[in-house]
């Protein structure tokens, strides 16, 4: 275990924003997260205060980067145009989100199966997928300030070779309907190499997108998507039924993004959550 003051990190909230489907609420001040084949506990013990179930090791290697933790968010908020009532107020109420920083494997797939599709809905086929096919993980014994883990065992999101070796009509039993082809593509490239992720990590942005959107199945949501939750190129901005939404009502049907050419991804996110529970649904 570790205990970490952070700045800007609210647990509840990021779990809540839709950007990663194995970030689970335990309750008020736990979260758990299954993601880069472990499982990670993490309880608020104060303000700004955090422990977290790893070794510090685990953390400086994996979760400090999963937690954009190197990344200065209240200056981001102070950039904000000041005569943009609608991002103030988005940002205010969606202070502690962070951007994660997520496996490239599991983001594609995972947003593949997102298009039209809810976040439970969404969170099911993943589970269901890393059952089938993914290394079992077992949640270490936790004392306090933990809390019971939700489940007895979890598993890994599979490897991309896990996932192509798995029959395709398993793949289609897990829910993910007209996208099973669109997965079994991406599995296969990922697994014989045609799709790397340090090759892709090192692409610019435009090429990075051209080649996302060169998989079958992936348009422009879902390219910008993974741009932004695996690749952490925060200039991307997703829009999607919510987004669309926002920009109609409030900007004229188009919000302008060259005011924020790196944190584009991070106002979308708080316009996103914003606007789907400023209401208290």
């Amino acid at each position: 275990m570790i205990t970490v003051d952070i700045q800007f990190l609210d647990l509840l909230k990021i779990a809540d924003s839709g950007q990663a489907f194995r970030f689970r609420i335990i309750d008020d001040t736990h979260v758990e997260v299954v993601a880069f084949g472990k499982y990670l506990q993490i309880a608020r013990t104060a303000d700004n205060t955090f422990a977290l179930s790893c070794s510090k090791k685990e953390f400086d290697s994996i979760w400090k980067s999963y937690l954009d933790l190197d990344r200065d968010y209240e200056s981001i908020v102070k950039s904000i145009d000041k005569k943009d009532s609608y991002l103030l107020q988005a940002a205010k109420f969606g202070e502690g989100i962070r951007i994660l920083k997520q496996d490239i494997f599991e983001t594609v797939i995972s947003y593949i199966i997102s298009q039209r599709r809810s976040i439970p809905s969404i969170t099911t086929s993943v589970e269901r997928i890393s059952k089938l096919c993914g290394k079992e993980i077992m949640p270490p014994k936790l004392d306090k300030p933990f809390r019971k883990p939700l489940c007895d065992k979890y598993y890994a999101f599979p490897t991309p070779e896990e996932l192509n070796a798995l029959p395709f009509n398993e793949l289609e039993n897990t829910g993910v309907g007209y996208r099973a082809p669109y997965i079994a593509r991406a599995a296969e490239e990922f697994a014989s190499g045609k799709l790397d992720p340090k090759a892709l990590t090192a692409l610019s942005d435009d090429e990075l997108y051209k080649t996302l959107m060169s998989m079958f199945g992936v348009g422009t949501k879902v390219a910008n998507c993974v741009m932004l939750f695996a690749f952490a190129r925060t200039g991307r901005f997703p829009v999607d039924v919510w987004i669309k939404r926002i920009e109609d009502l409030y900007y004229g049907g188009h919000f302008d993004c060259s005011p924020y050419p790196d944190t584009a991804g991070i106002m979308q996110q708080f316009m996103f959550f914003y606007e789907r529970r400023k209401n208290g649904k």
